[in-house]
């Protein structure tokens, strides 16, 4: 279980090609905190540690996960999204996830607006939008945000200057594919209704 809050700002160190997948080493300040079996969202990806060194934790990407996220698209010095598992004692400051990716999504437009920056985002799957509601909670890329409008293509989230600091997001410009995790209580919900 995750938060949405990101621990870090890591840096991709290597890339390494294996039979299952890809080894993905990450540079991070987070790595003393993390033992081996450990998970780790990458992106807003589950991912676990298989190995970890001083400053630096790796993990094993399967081909499935490639094809489901932008994981594929990234390159040795890459910026990413970490955060570690959240403790039963923490505090839930963002949103209840589980670094399920439901999809991909890309970034169509980002415009300023007094202090923060409203970025518009479009679901390679439209289906997903109907998992997003206004003033809801939405992970893109990992990152706990509130949906500040929603129409038929789309939505928009309005990153403040914290966020655009202390995430991937900061670099986000049209054409960015990014990662989306829809509220799974909106899941649960359409699976209890009945149809």
């Amino acid at each position: 279980m995750f938060t949405g809050l990101v621990a870090d700002l890591g840096r991709v160190a290597a890339l390494d090609p294996t039979d299952e997948g890809l080894r993905l080493t990450l540079g991070t300040r987070l790595a003393g905190d993390v033992d081996e079996g450990d998970s780790v969202a990458v992106n807003g990806v589950c991912l676990t540690a298989t190995a970890v060194g001083r400053d630096s934790i790796a993990t094993d990407v399967m081909h499935e996960t490639l094809q489901r996220s932008t994981l594929g698209d990234v390159w040795s010095g890459a910026p990413v999204n970490l955060e570690l598992a959240v403790r039963a004692a923490d505090r839930l400051g963002g949103h209840i996830m589980q670094g399920h990716v439901d999809g991909v999504a890309t970034v169509s437009g980002v415009r300023e607006d007094g202090f923060a920056s409203v970025v518009t985002i479009v679901p390679e799957d439209p289906a997903l939008l109907r998992y997003v509601v206004e003033k809801g909670s939405i992970a893109v890329d990992g990152v706990s945000l509130t949906v500040a409008r929603i129409d038929d293509a789309g939505f928009d989230v309005w990153l403040i200057p914290e966020t655009l600091e202390r995430t991937t997001l900061g670099g986000a410009a049209p054409g960015t594919r990014v990662n989306l995790e829809v509220d799974v209580v909106a899941k649960y919900v359409e699976k209890l209704l009945p149809r």
